[in-house]
């Protein structure tokens, strides 16, 4: 089996991983994707680039396939890191991609949910989400394993694949819930199966600090990158609007960044310089690689980073003060540290802080409910289970259903997947609420509390569900089971029934 060098490096503590983003660009002969292979030609050549990382469809656009650039890039002699998202495809078109990537031989694979679908050909497309980056990391598991699954002569099995997968998080989020369900998330994405995890985007040292020092108290012990990104005054204004979902850039480092702009290379050396410190405090702090990031950069940039960030390192606490970018009224995870501008290992107090979202009168009503008819052994639930039987392929089977809809829709916007997803969600449907389907947290969109997608019109349902939860001292069960995707075999059928009769995920979990 071929060497996977930026496995070998990123599973070696003595070393310090470099990946290097490249953007693939709208077409096929297009320019974009010339300078692509120019750029990974370099650094192949350079040899300080352990991995290319190659966008997938990045905002919500058109692009070059990820997957096919990834092939290419591999032929240059670099290992190439392909972003794996899951808004464009359903179940089995993702196990038809892994399949063409285990034969490519493209081994590493960053999972995510993808930015939501913004435009493409005569308007915008249908988003799917019909897998979450948690049930996409299971599925890559089972295919390292052998993917097993029913023939016609018994169960077949797969030749192992060899992929390397990886997942991302938001150390950078503003409200208690925001953040505290990107750390529920994180730990279902490595119980899943991630083999390392890379920040989203942020330029606040104690929250890169917060995140490796949660990860250290929760033994989620898998390596740790820092997303370094090479960022210039335009970028940054976009990302102050939140018109990149996931990238914090606030009011204090955009004032900096224009002030840099009157320099006379017009701020091209502070840009360098920032990312070089922020290498040196990444490495300084424990992480186990970075991630470098940005916008038609020249390789010999990249190697200066690498190069003052190495000089850098070994002062890396005195840089910490030039990463002081907090968002306003911030959450923070733990105490600050006054001596290094840090954090102490001391968890701020949480139960007390006043809740992100209303809990509202229907979250206890629902609570009520569940207890009276879903809680097998007590009050309703024998005579629900009795009932579903008897209706079970009976003519009343259908007015069962239709009453119930009716209900579910006037109380949760039910969509009729059948296969109810309420529970986990504190009674708010992730089908209908939720822009991309996620049952196992929110996506890494969200801002301010609000829904990426719906932004100052929609709360995120995860910082409305952490809130419900939260009063109850029930949060952490956010971050406690994995939700499997929607049996579409039950869709327009009656949960109730499914769930009485042992049909829907709920039920499955009670044998």
């Amino acid at each position: 089996m071929q060497e996977n060098r930026f496995k070998e490096a990123l599973l070696n503590p003595s070393m310090f991983p470099v990946t290097w983003e490249l953007v693939p660009g709208r077409g096929a002969k297009e320019a974009a994707q010339n300078k692509a292979m120019t750029l990974a030609a370099q650094a192949a050549a350079g040899g300080i680039i352990h991995a290319l990382t190659l966008t997938d469809n990045p905002g919500g656009t058109p692009a070059m396939s990820a997957d096919f650039m990834g092939a290419e890039i591999l032929k240059t002699g670099v290992e190439p890191l392909v972003h794996f998202t899951c808004k464009d495809k359903n179940r089995n078109q993702i196990e038809s991609q892994l399949y063409a990537l285990d034969r490519s031989g493209v081994r590493n694979l960053l999972v995510m949910s993808g930015d939501y679908p913004v435009s493409g050909f005569q308007g915008r497309p249908a988003p799917v989400f019909d897998l979450d980056p948690i049930h996409t990391l299971q599925l890559i598991s089972e295919m390292n394993r052998g993917l097993e699954y029913p023939g016609i002569k018994g169960v077949v099995r797969q030749q192992p694949a060899d992929f390397f997968p990886g997942a991302v998080v938001s150390p950078f989020k503003a409200t208690e819930a925001e953040q505290m369900a990107q750390y529920f998330k994180l730990k279902k994405k490595i119980a899943a199966g991630a083999r390392f995890i890379i920040t989203q985007l942020g330029y606040d040292a104690r929250k890169f600090h917060e995140l490796i020092l949660l990860m250290k108290q929760n033994g989620l012990n898998v390596p740790l990158i820092g997303n370094i990104y090479i960022l210039p005054y335009g970028a940054a204004k976009m990302m102050n609007r939140n018109d990149l979902p996931g990238s914090v850039v606030t009011d204090k480092l955009l004032a900096d960044l224009d002030s840099e702009r009157n320099n006379p290379d017009k701020g091209v050396g502070a840009r360098i310089l920032r990312a070089a410190r922020m290498y040196a405090i990444l490495k300084g702090l424990g992480y186990s690689g970075v991630h470098i990031g940005g916008h038609n950069i020249p390789y010999e940039q990249v190697e200066s980073i690498i190069r003052q960030g190495e000089d850098l390192s070994s002062r890396w606490a005195d840089l910490v003060k030039y990463f002081d970018y907090p968002m306003d009224n911030g959450f923070y995870y733990f105490e600050r540290d006054p001596e290094t501008g840090l954090n102490r290992e001391t968890q701020t107090e949480r139960q007390s802080r006043p809740p992100d979202a209303p809990s509202g009168f229907s979250y206890g009503f629902s609570r009520f409910f569940h207890q009276l008819m879903f809680v097998p052994g007590k009050n309703l639930y024998s005579l629900m289970k009795g009932i579903s039987r008897k209706v079970d392929g009976s003519k009343m089977e259908g007015l069962f259903h239709k009453i119930e809809h009716i209900k579910k829709v006037v109380l949760f916007d039910c969509r009729d997947c059948g296969d109810c997803a309420l529970i986990d969600v504190a009674y708010l449907c992730p089908m209908s609420q939720c822009p991309k389907h996620q049952r196992n947290g929110a996506c890494g969109g969200s801002f301010q509390g609000w829904c990426e997608v719906y932004p100052e019109k929609r709360k995120c349902i995860y910082v409305r569900a952490y809130a419900r939860l939260k009063k109850y001292r029930e949060h952490e069960q956010l971050g406690e089971e994995i939700i499997p995707p929607c049996n579409w075999d039950l869709y327009q059928t009656s949960s109730w029934m499914n769930y009485y009769l042992g049909k829907d995920h709920t039920s499955k979990k009670q044998d």
